[in-house]
């Protein structure tokens, strides 16, 4: 058996998964990334940057995606703190279109996010501070950064906090809803 157990999956390719954690009294070991034990379960991408954040509570990034070809597969994890993440179907040709992924990672359930290209992707902090760590299987290319309202109506995203209590970037703030959105 592998190290890592898919919790939940869909067929467009988004996949919740637990790695093997290993604890005792002086805390914990676990596999994050293991190329041959992913690939085992169906995620073989070629993951070519690491990226983190740390935020405080009620700060919410997204929706982001690239556009073609810088288009960006990824694999995200919490390492303290808890988030809701977010996952938005955007290929039009996709039986899910338009369709809502949602799951809770924290650093106590170890959980990790899978996300295919062609979603959308953002999250929200539901903890005093989280810090988020995630893999892309593509370069970051500034001019092909793309956004979708993380409070579109047509989406009615329920990001768990008041609205009063989110802390967003001037430029998450400013993206354009679905319908207007550039999608694949």
């Amino acid at each position: 058996m592998g190290k890592f157990k898919v919790i939940s999956s869909v067929d467009n390719g988004v996949k919740v998964i637990e790695p093997a954690v290993f604890g005792d009294a002086r805390g914990y070991f676990m596999e994050s990334y293991n190329r041959a034990d992913l690939a085992e379960i169906g995620i073989v991408n070629d993951f070519i940057q690491d990226n983190e954040s740390f935020s405080a509570y009620g700060v919410l990034r997204g929706l982001h995606y690239q556009a073609m070809p810088y288009t960006q597969a990824k694999l995200v994890r919490v390492i303290s703190g808890r988030v809701l993440d977010i996952a938005v179907d955007i290929r039009k040709d996709s039986p899910d279109f338009k369709k809502v992924f949602s799951v809770e990672l924290s650093g106590e359930n170890h959980r990790q996010f899978y996300i295919p290209r062609g979603f959308a992707h953002g999250f929200v902090v539901l903890s005093e501070h989280a810090l988020f760590a995630y893999k892309c299987d593509n370069v970051y290319n500034v001019a092909s950064e793309r956004g979708i309202a993380y409070n579109d109506p047509e989406l009615a995203i329920n990001w768990q906090i008041p609205a009063e209590n989110m802390l967003l970037s001037e430029k998450d703030r400013k993206h354009p809803c679905f319908a207007d959105a550039e999608l694949f």
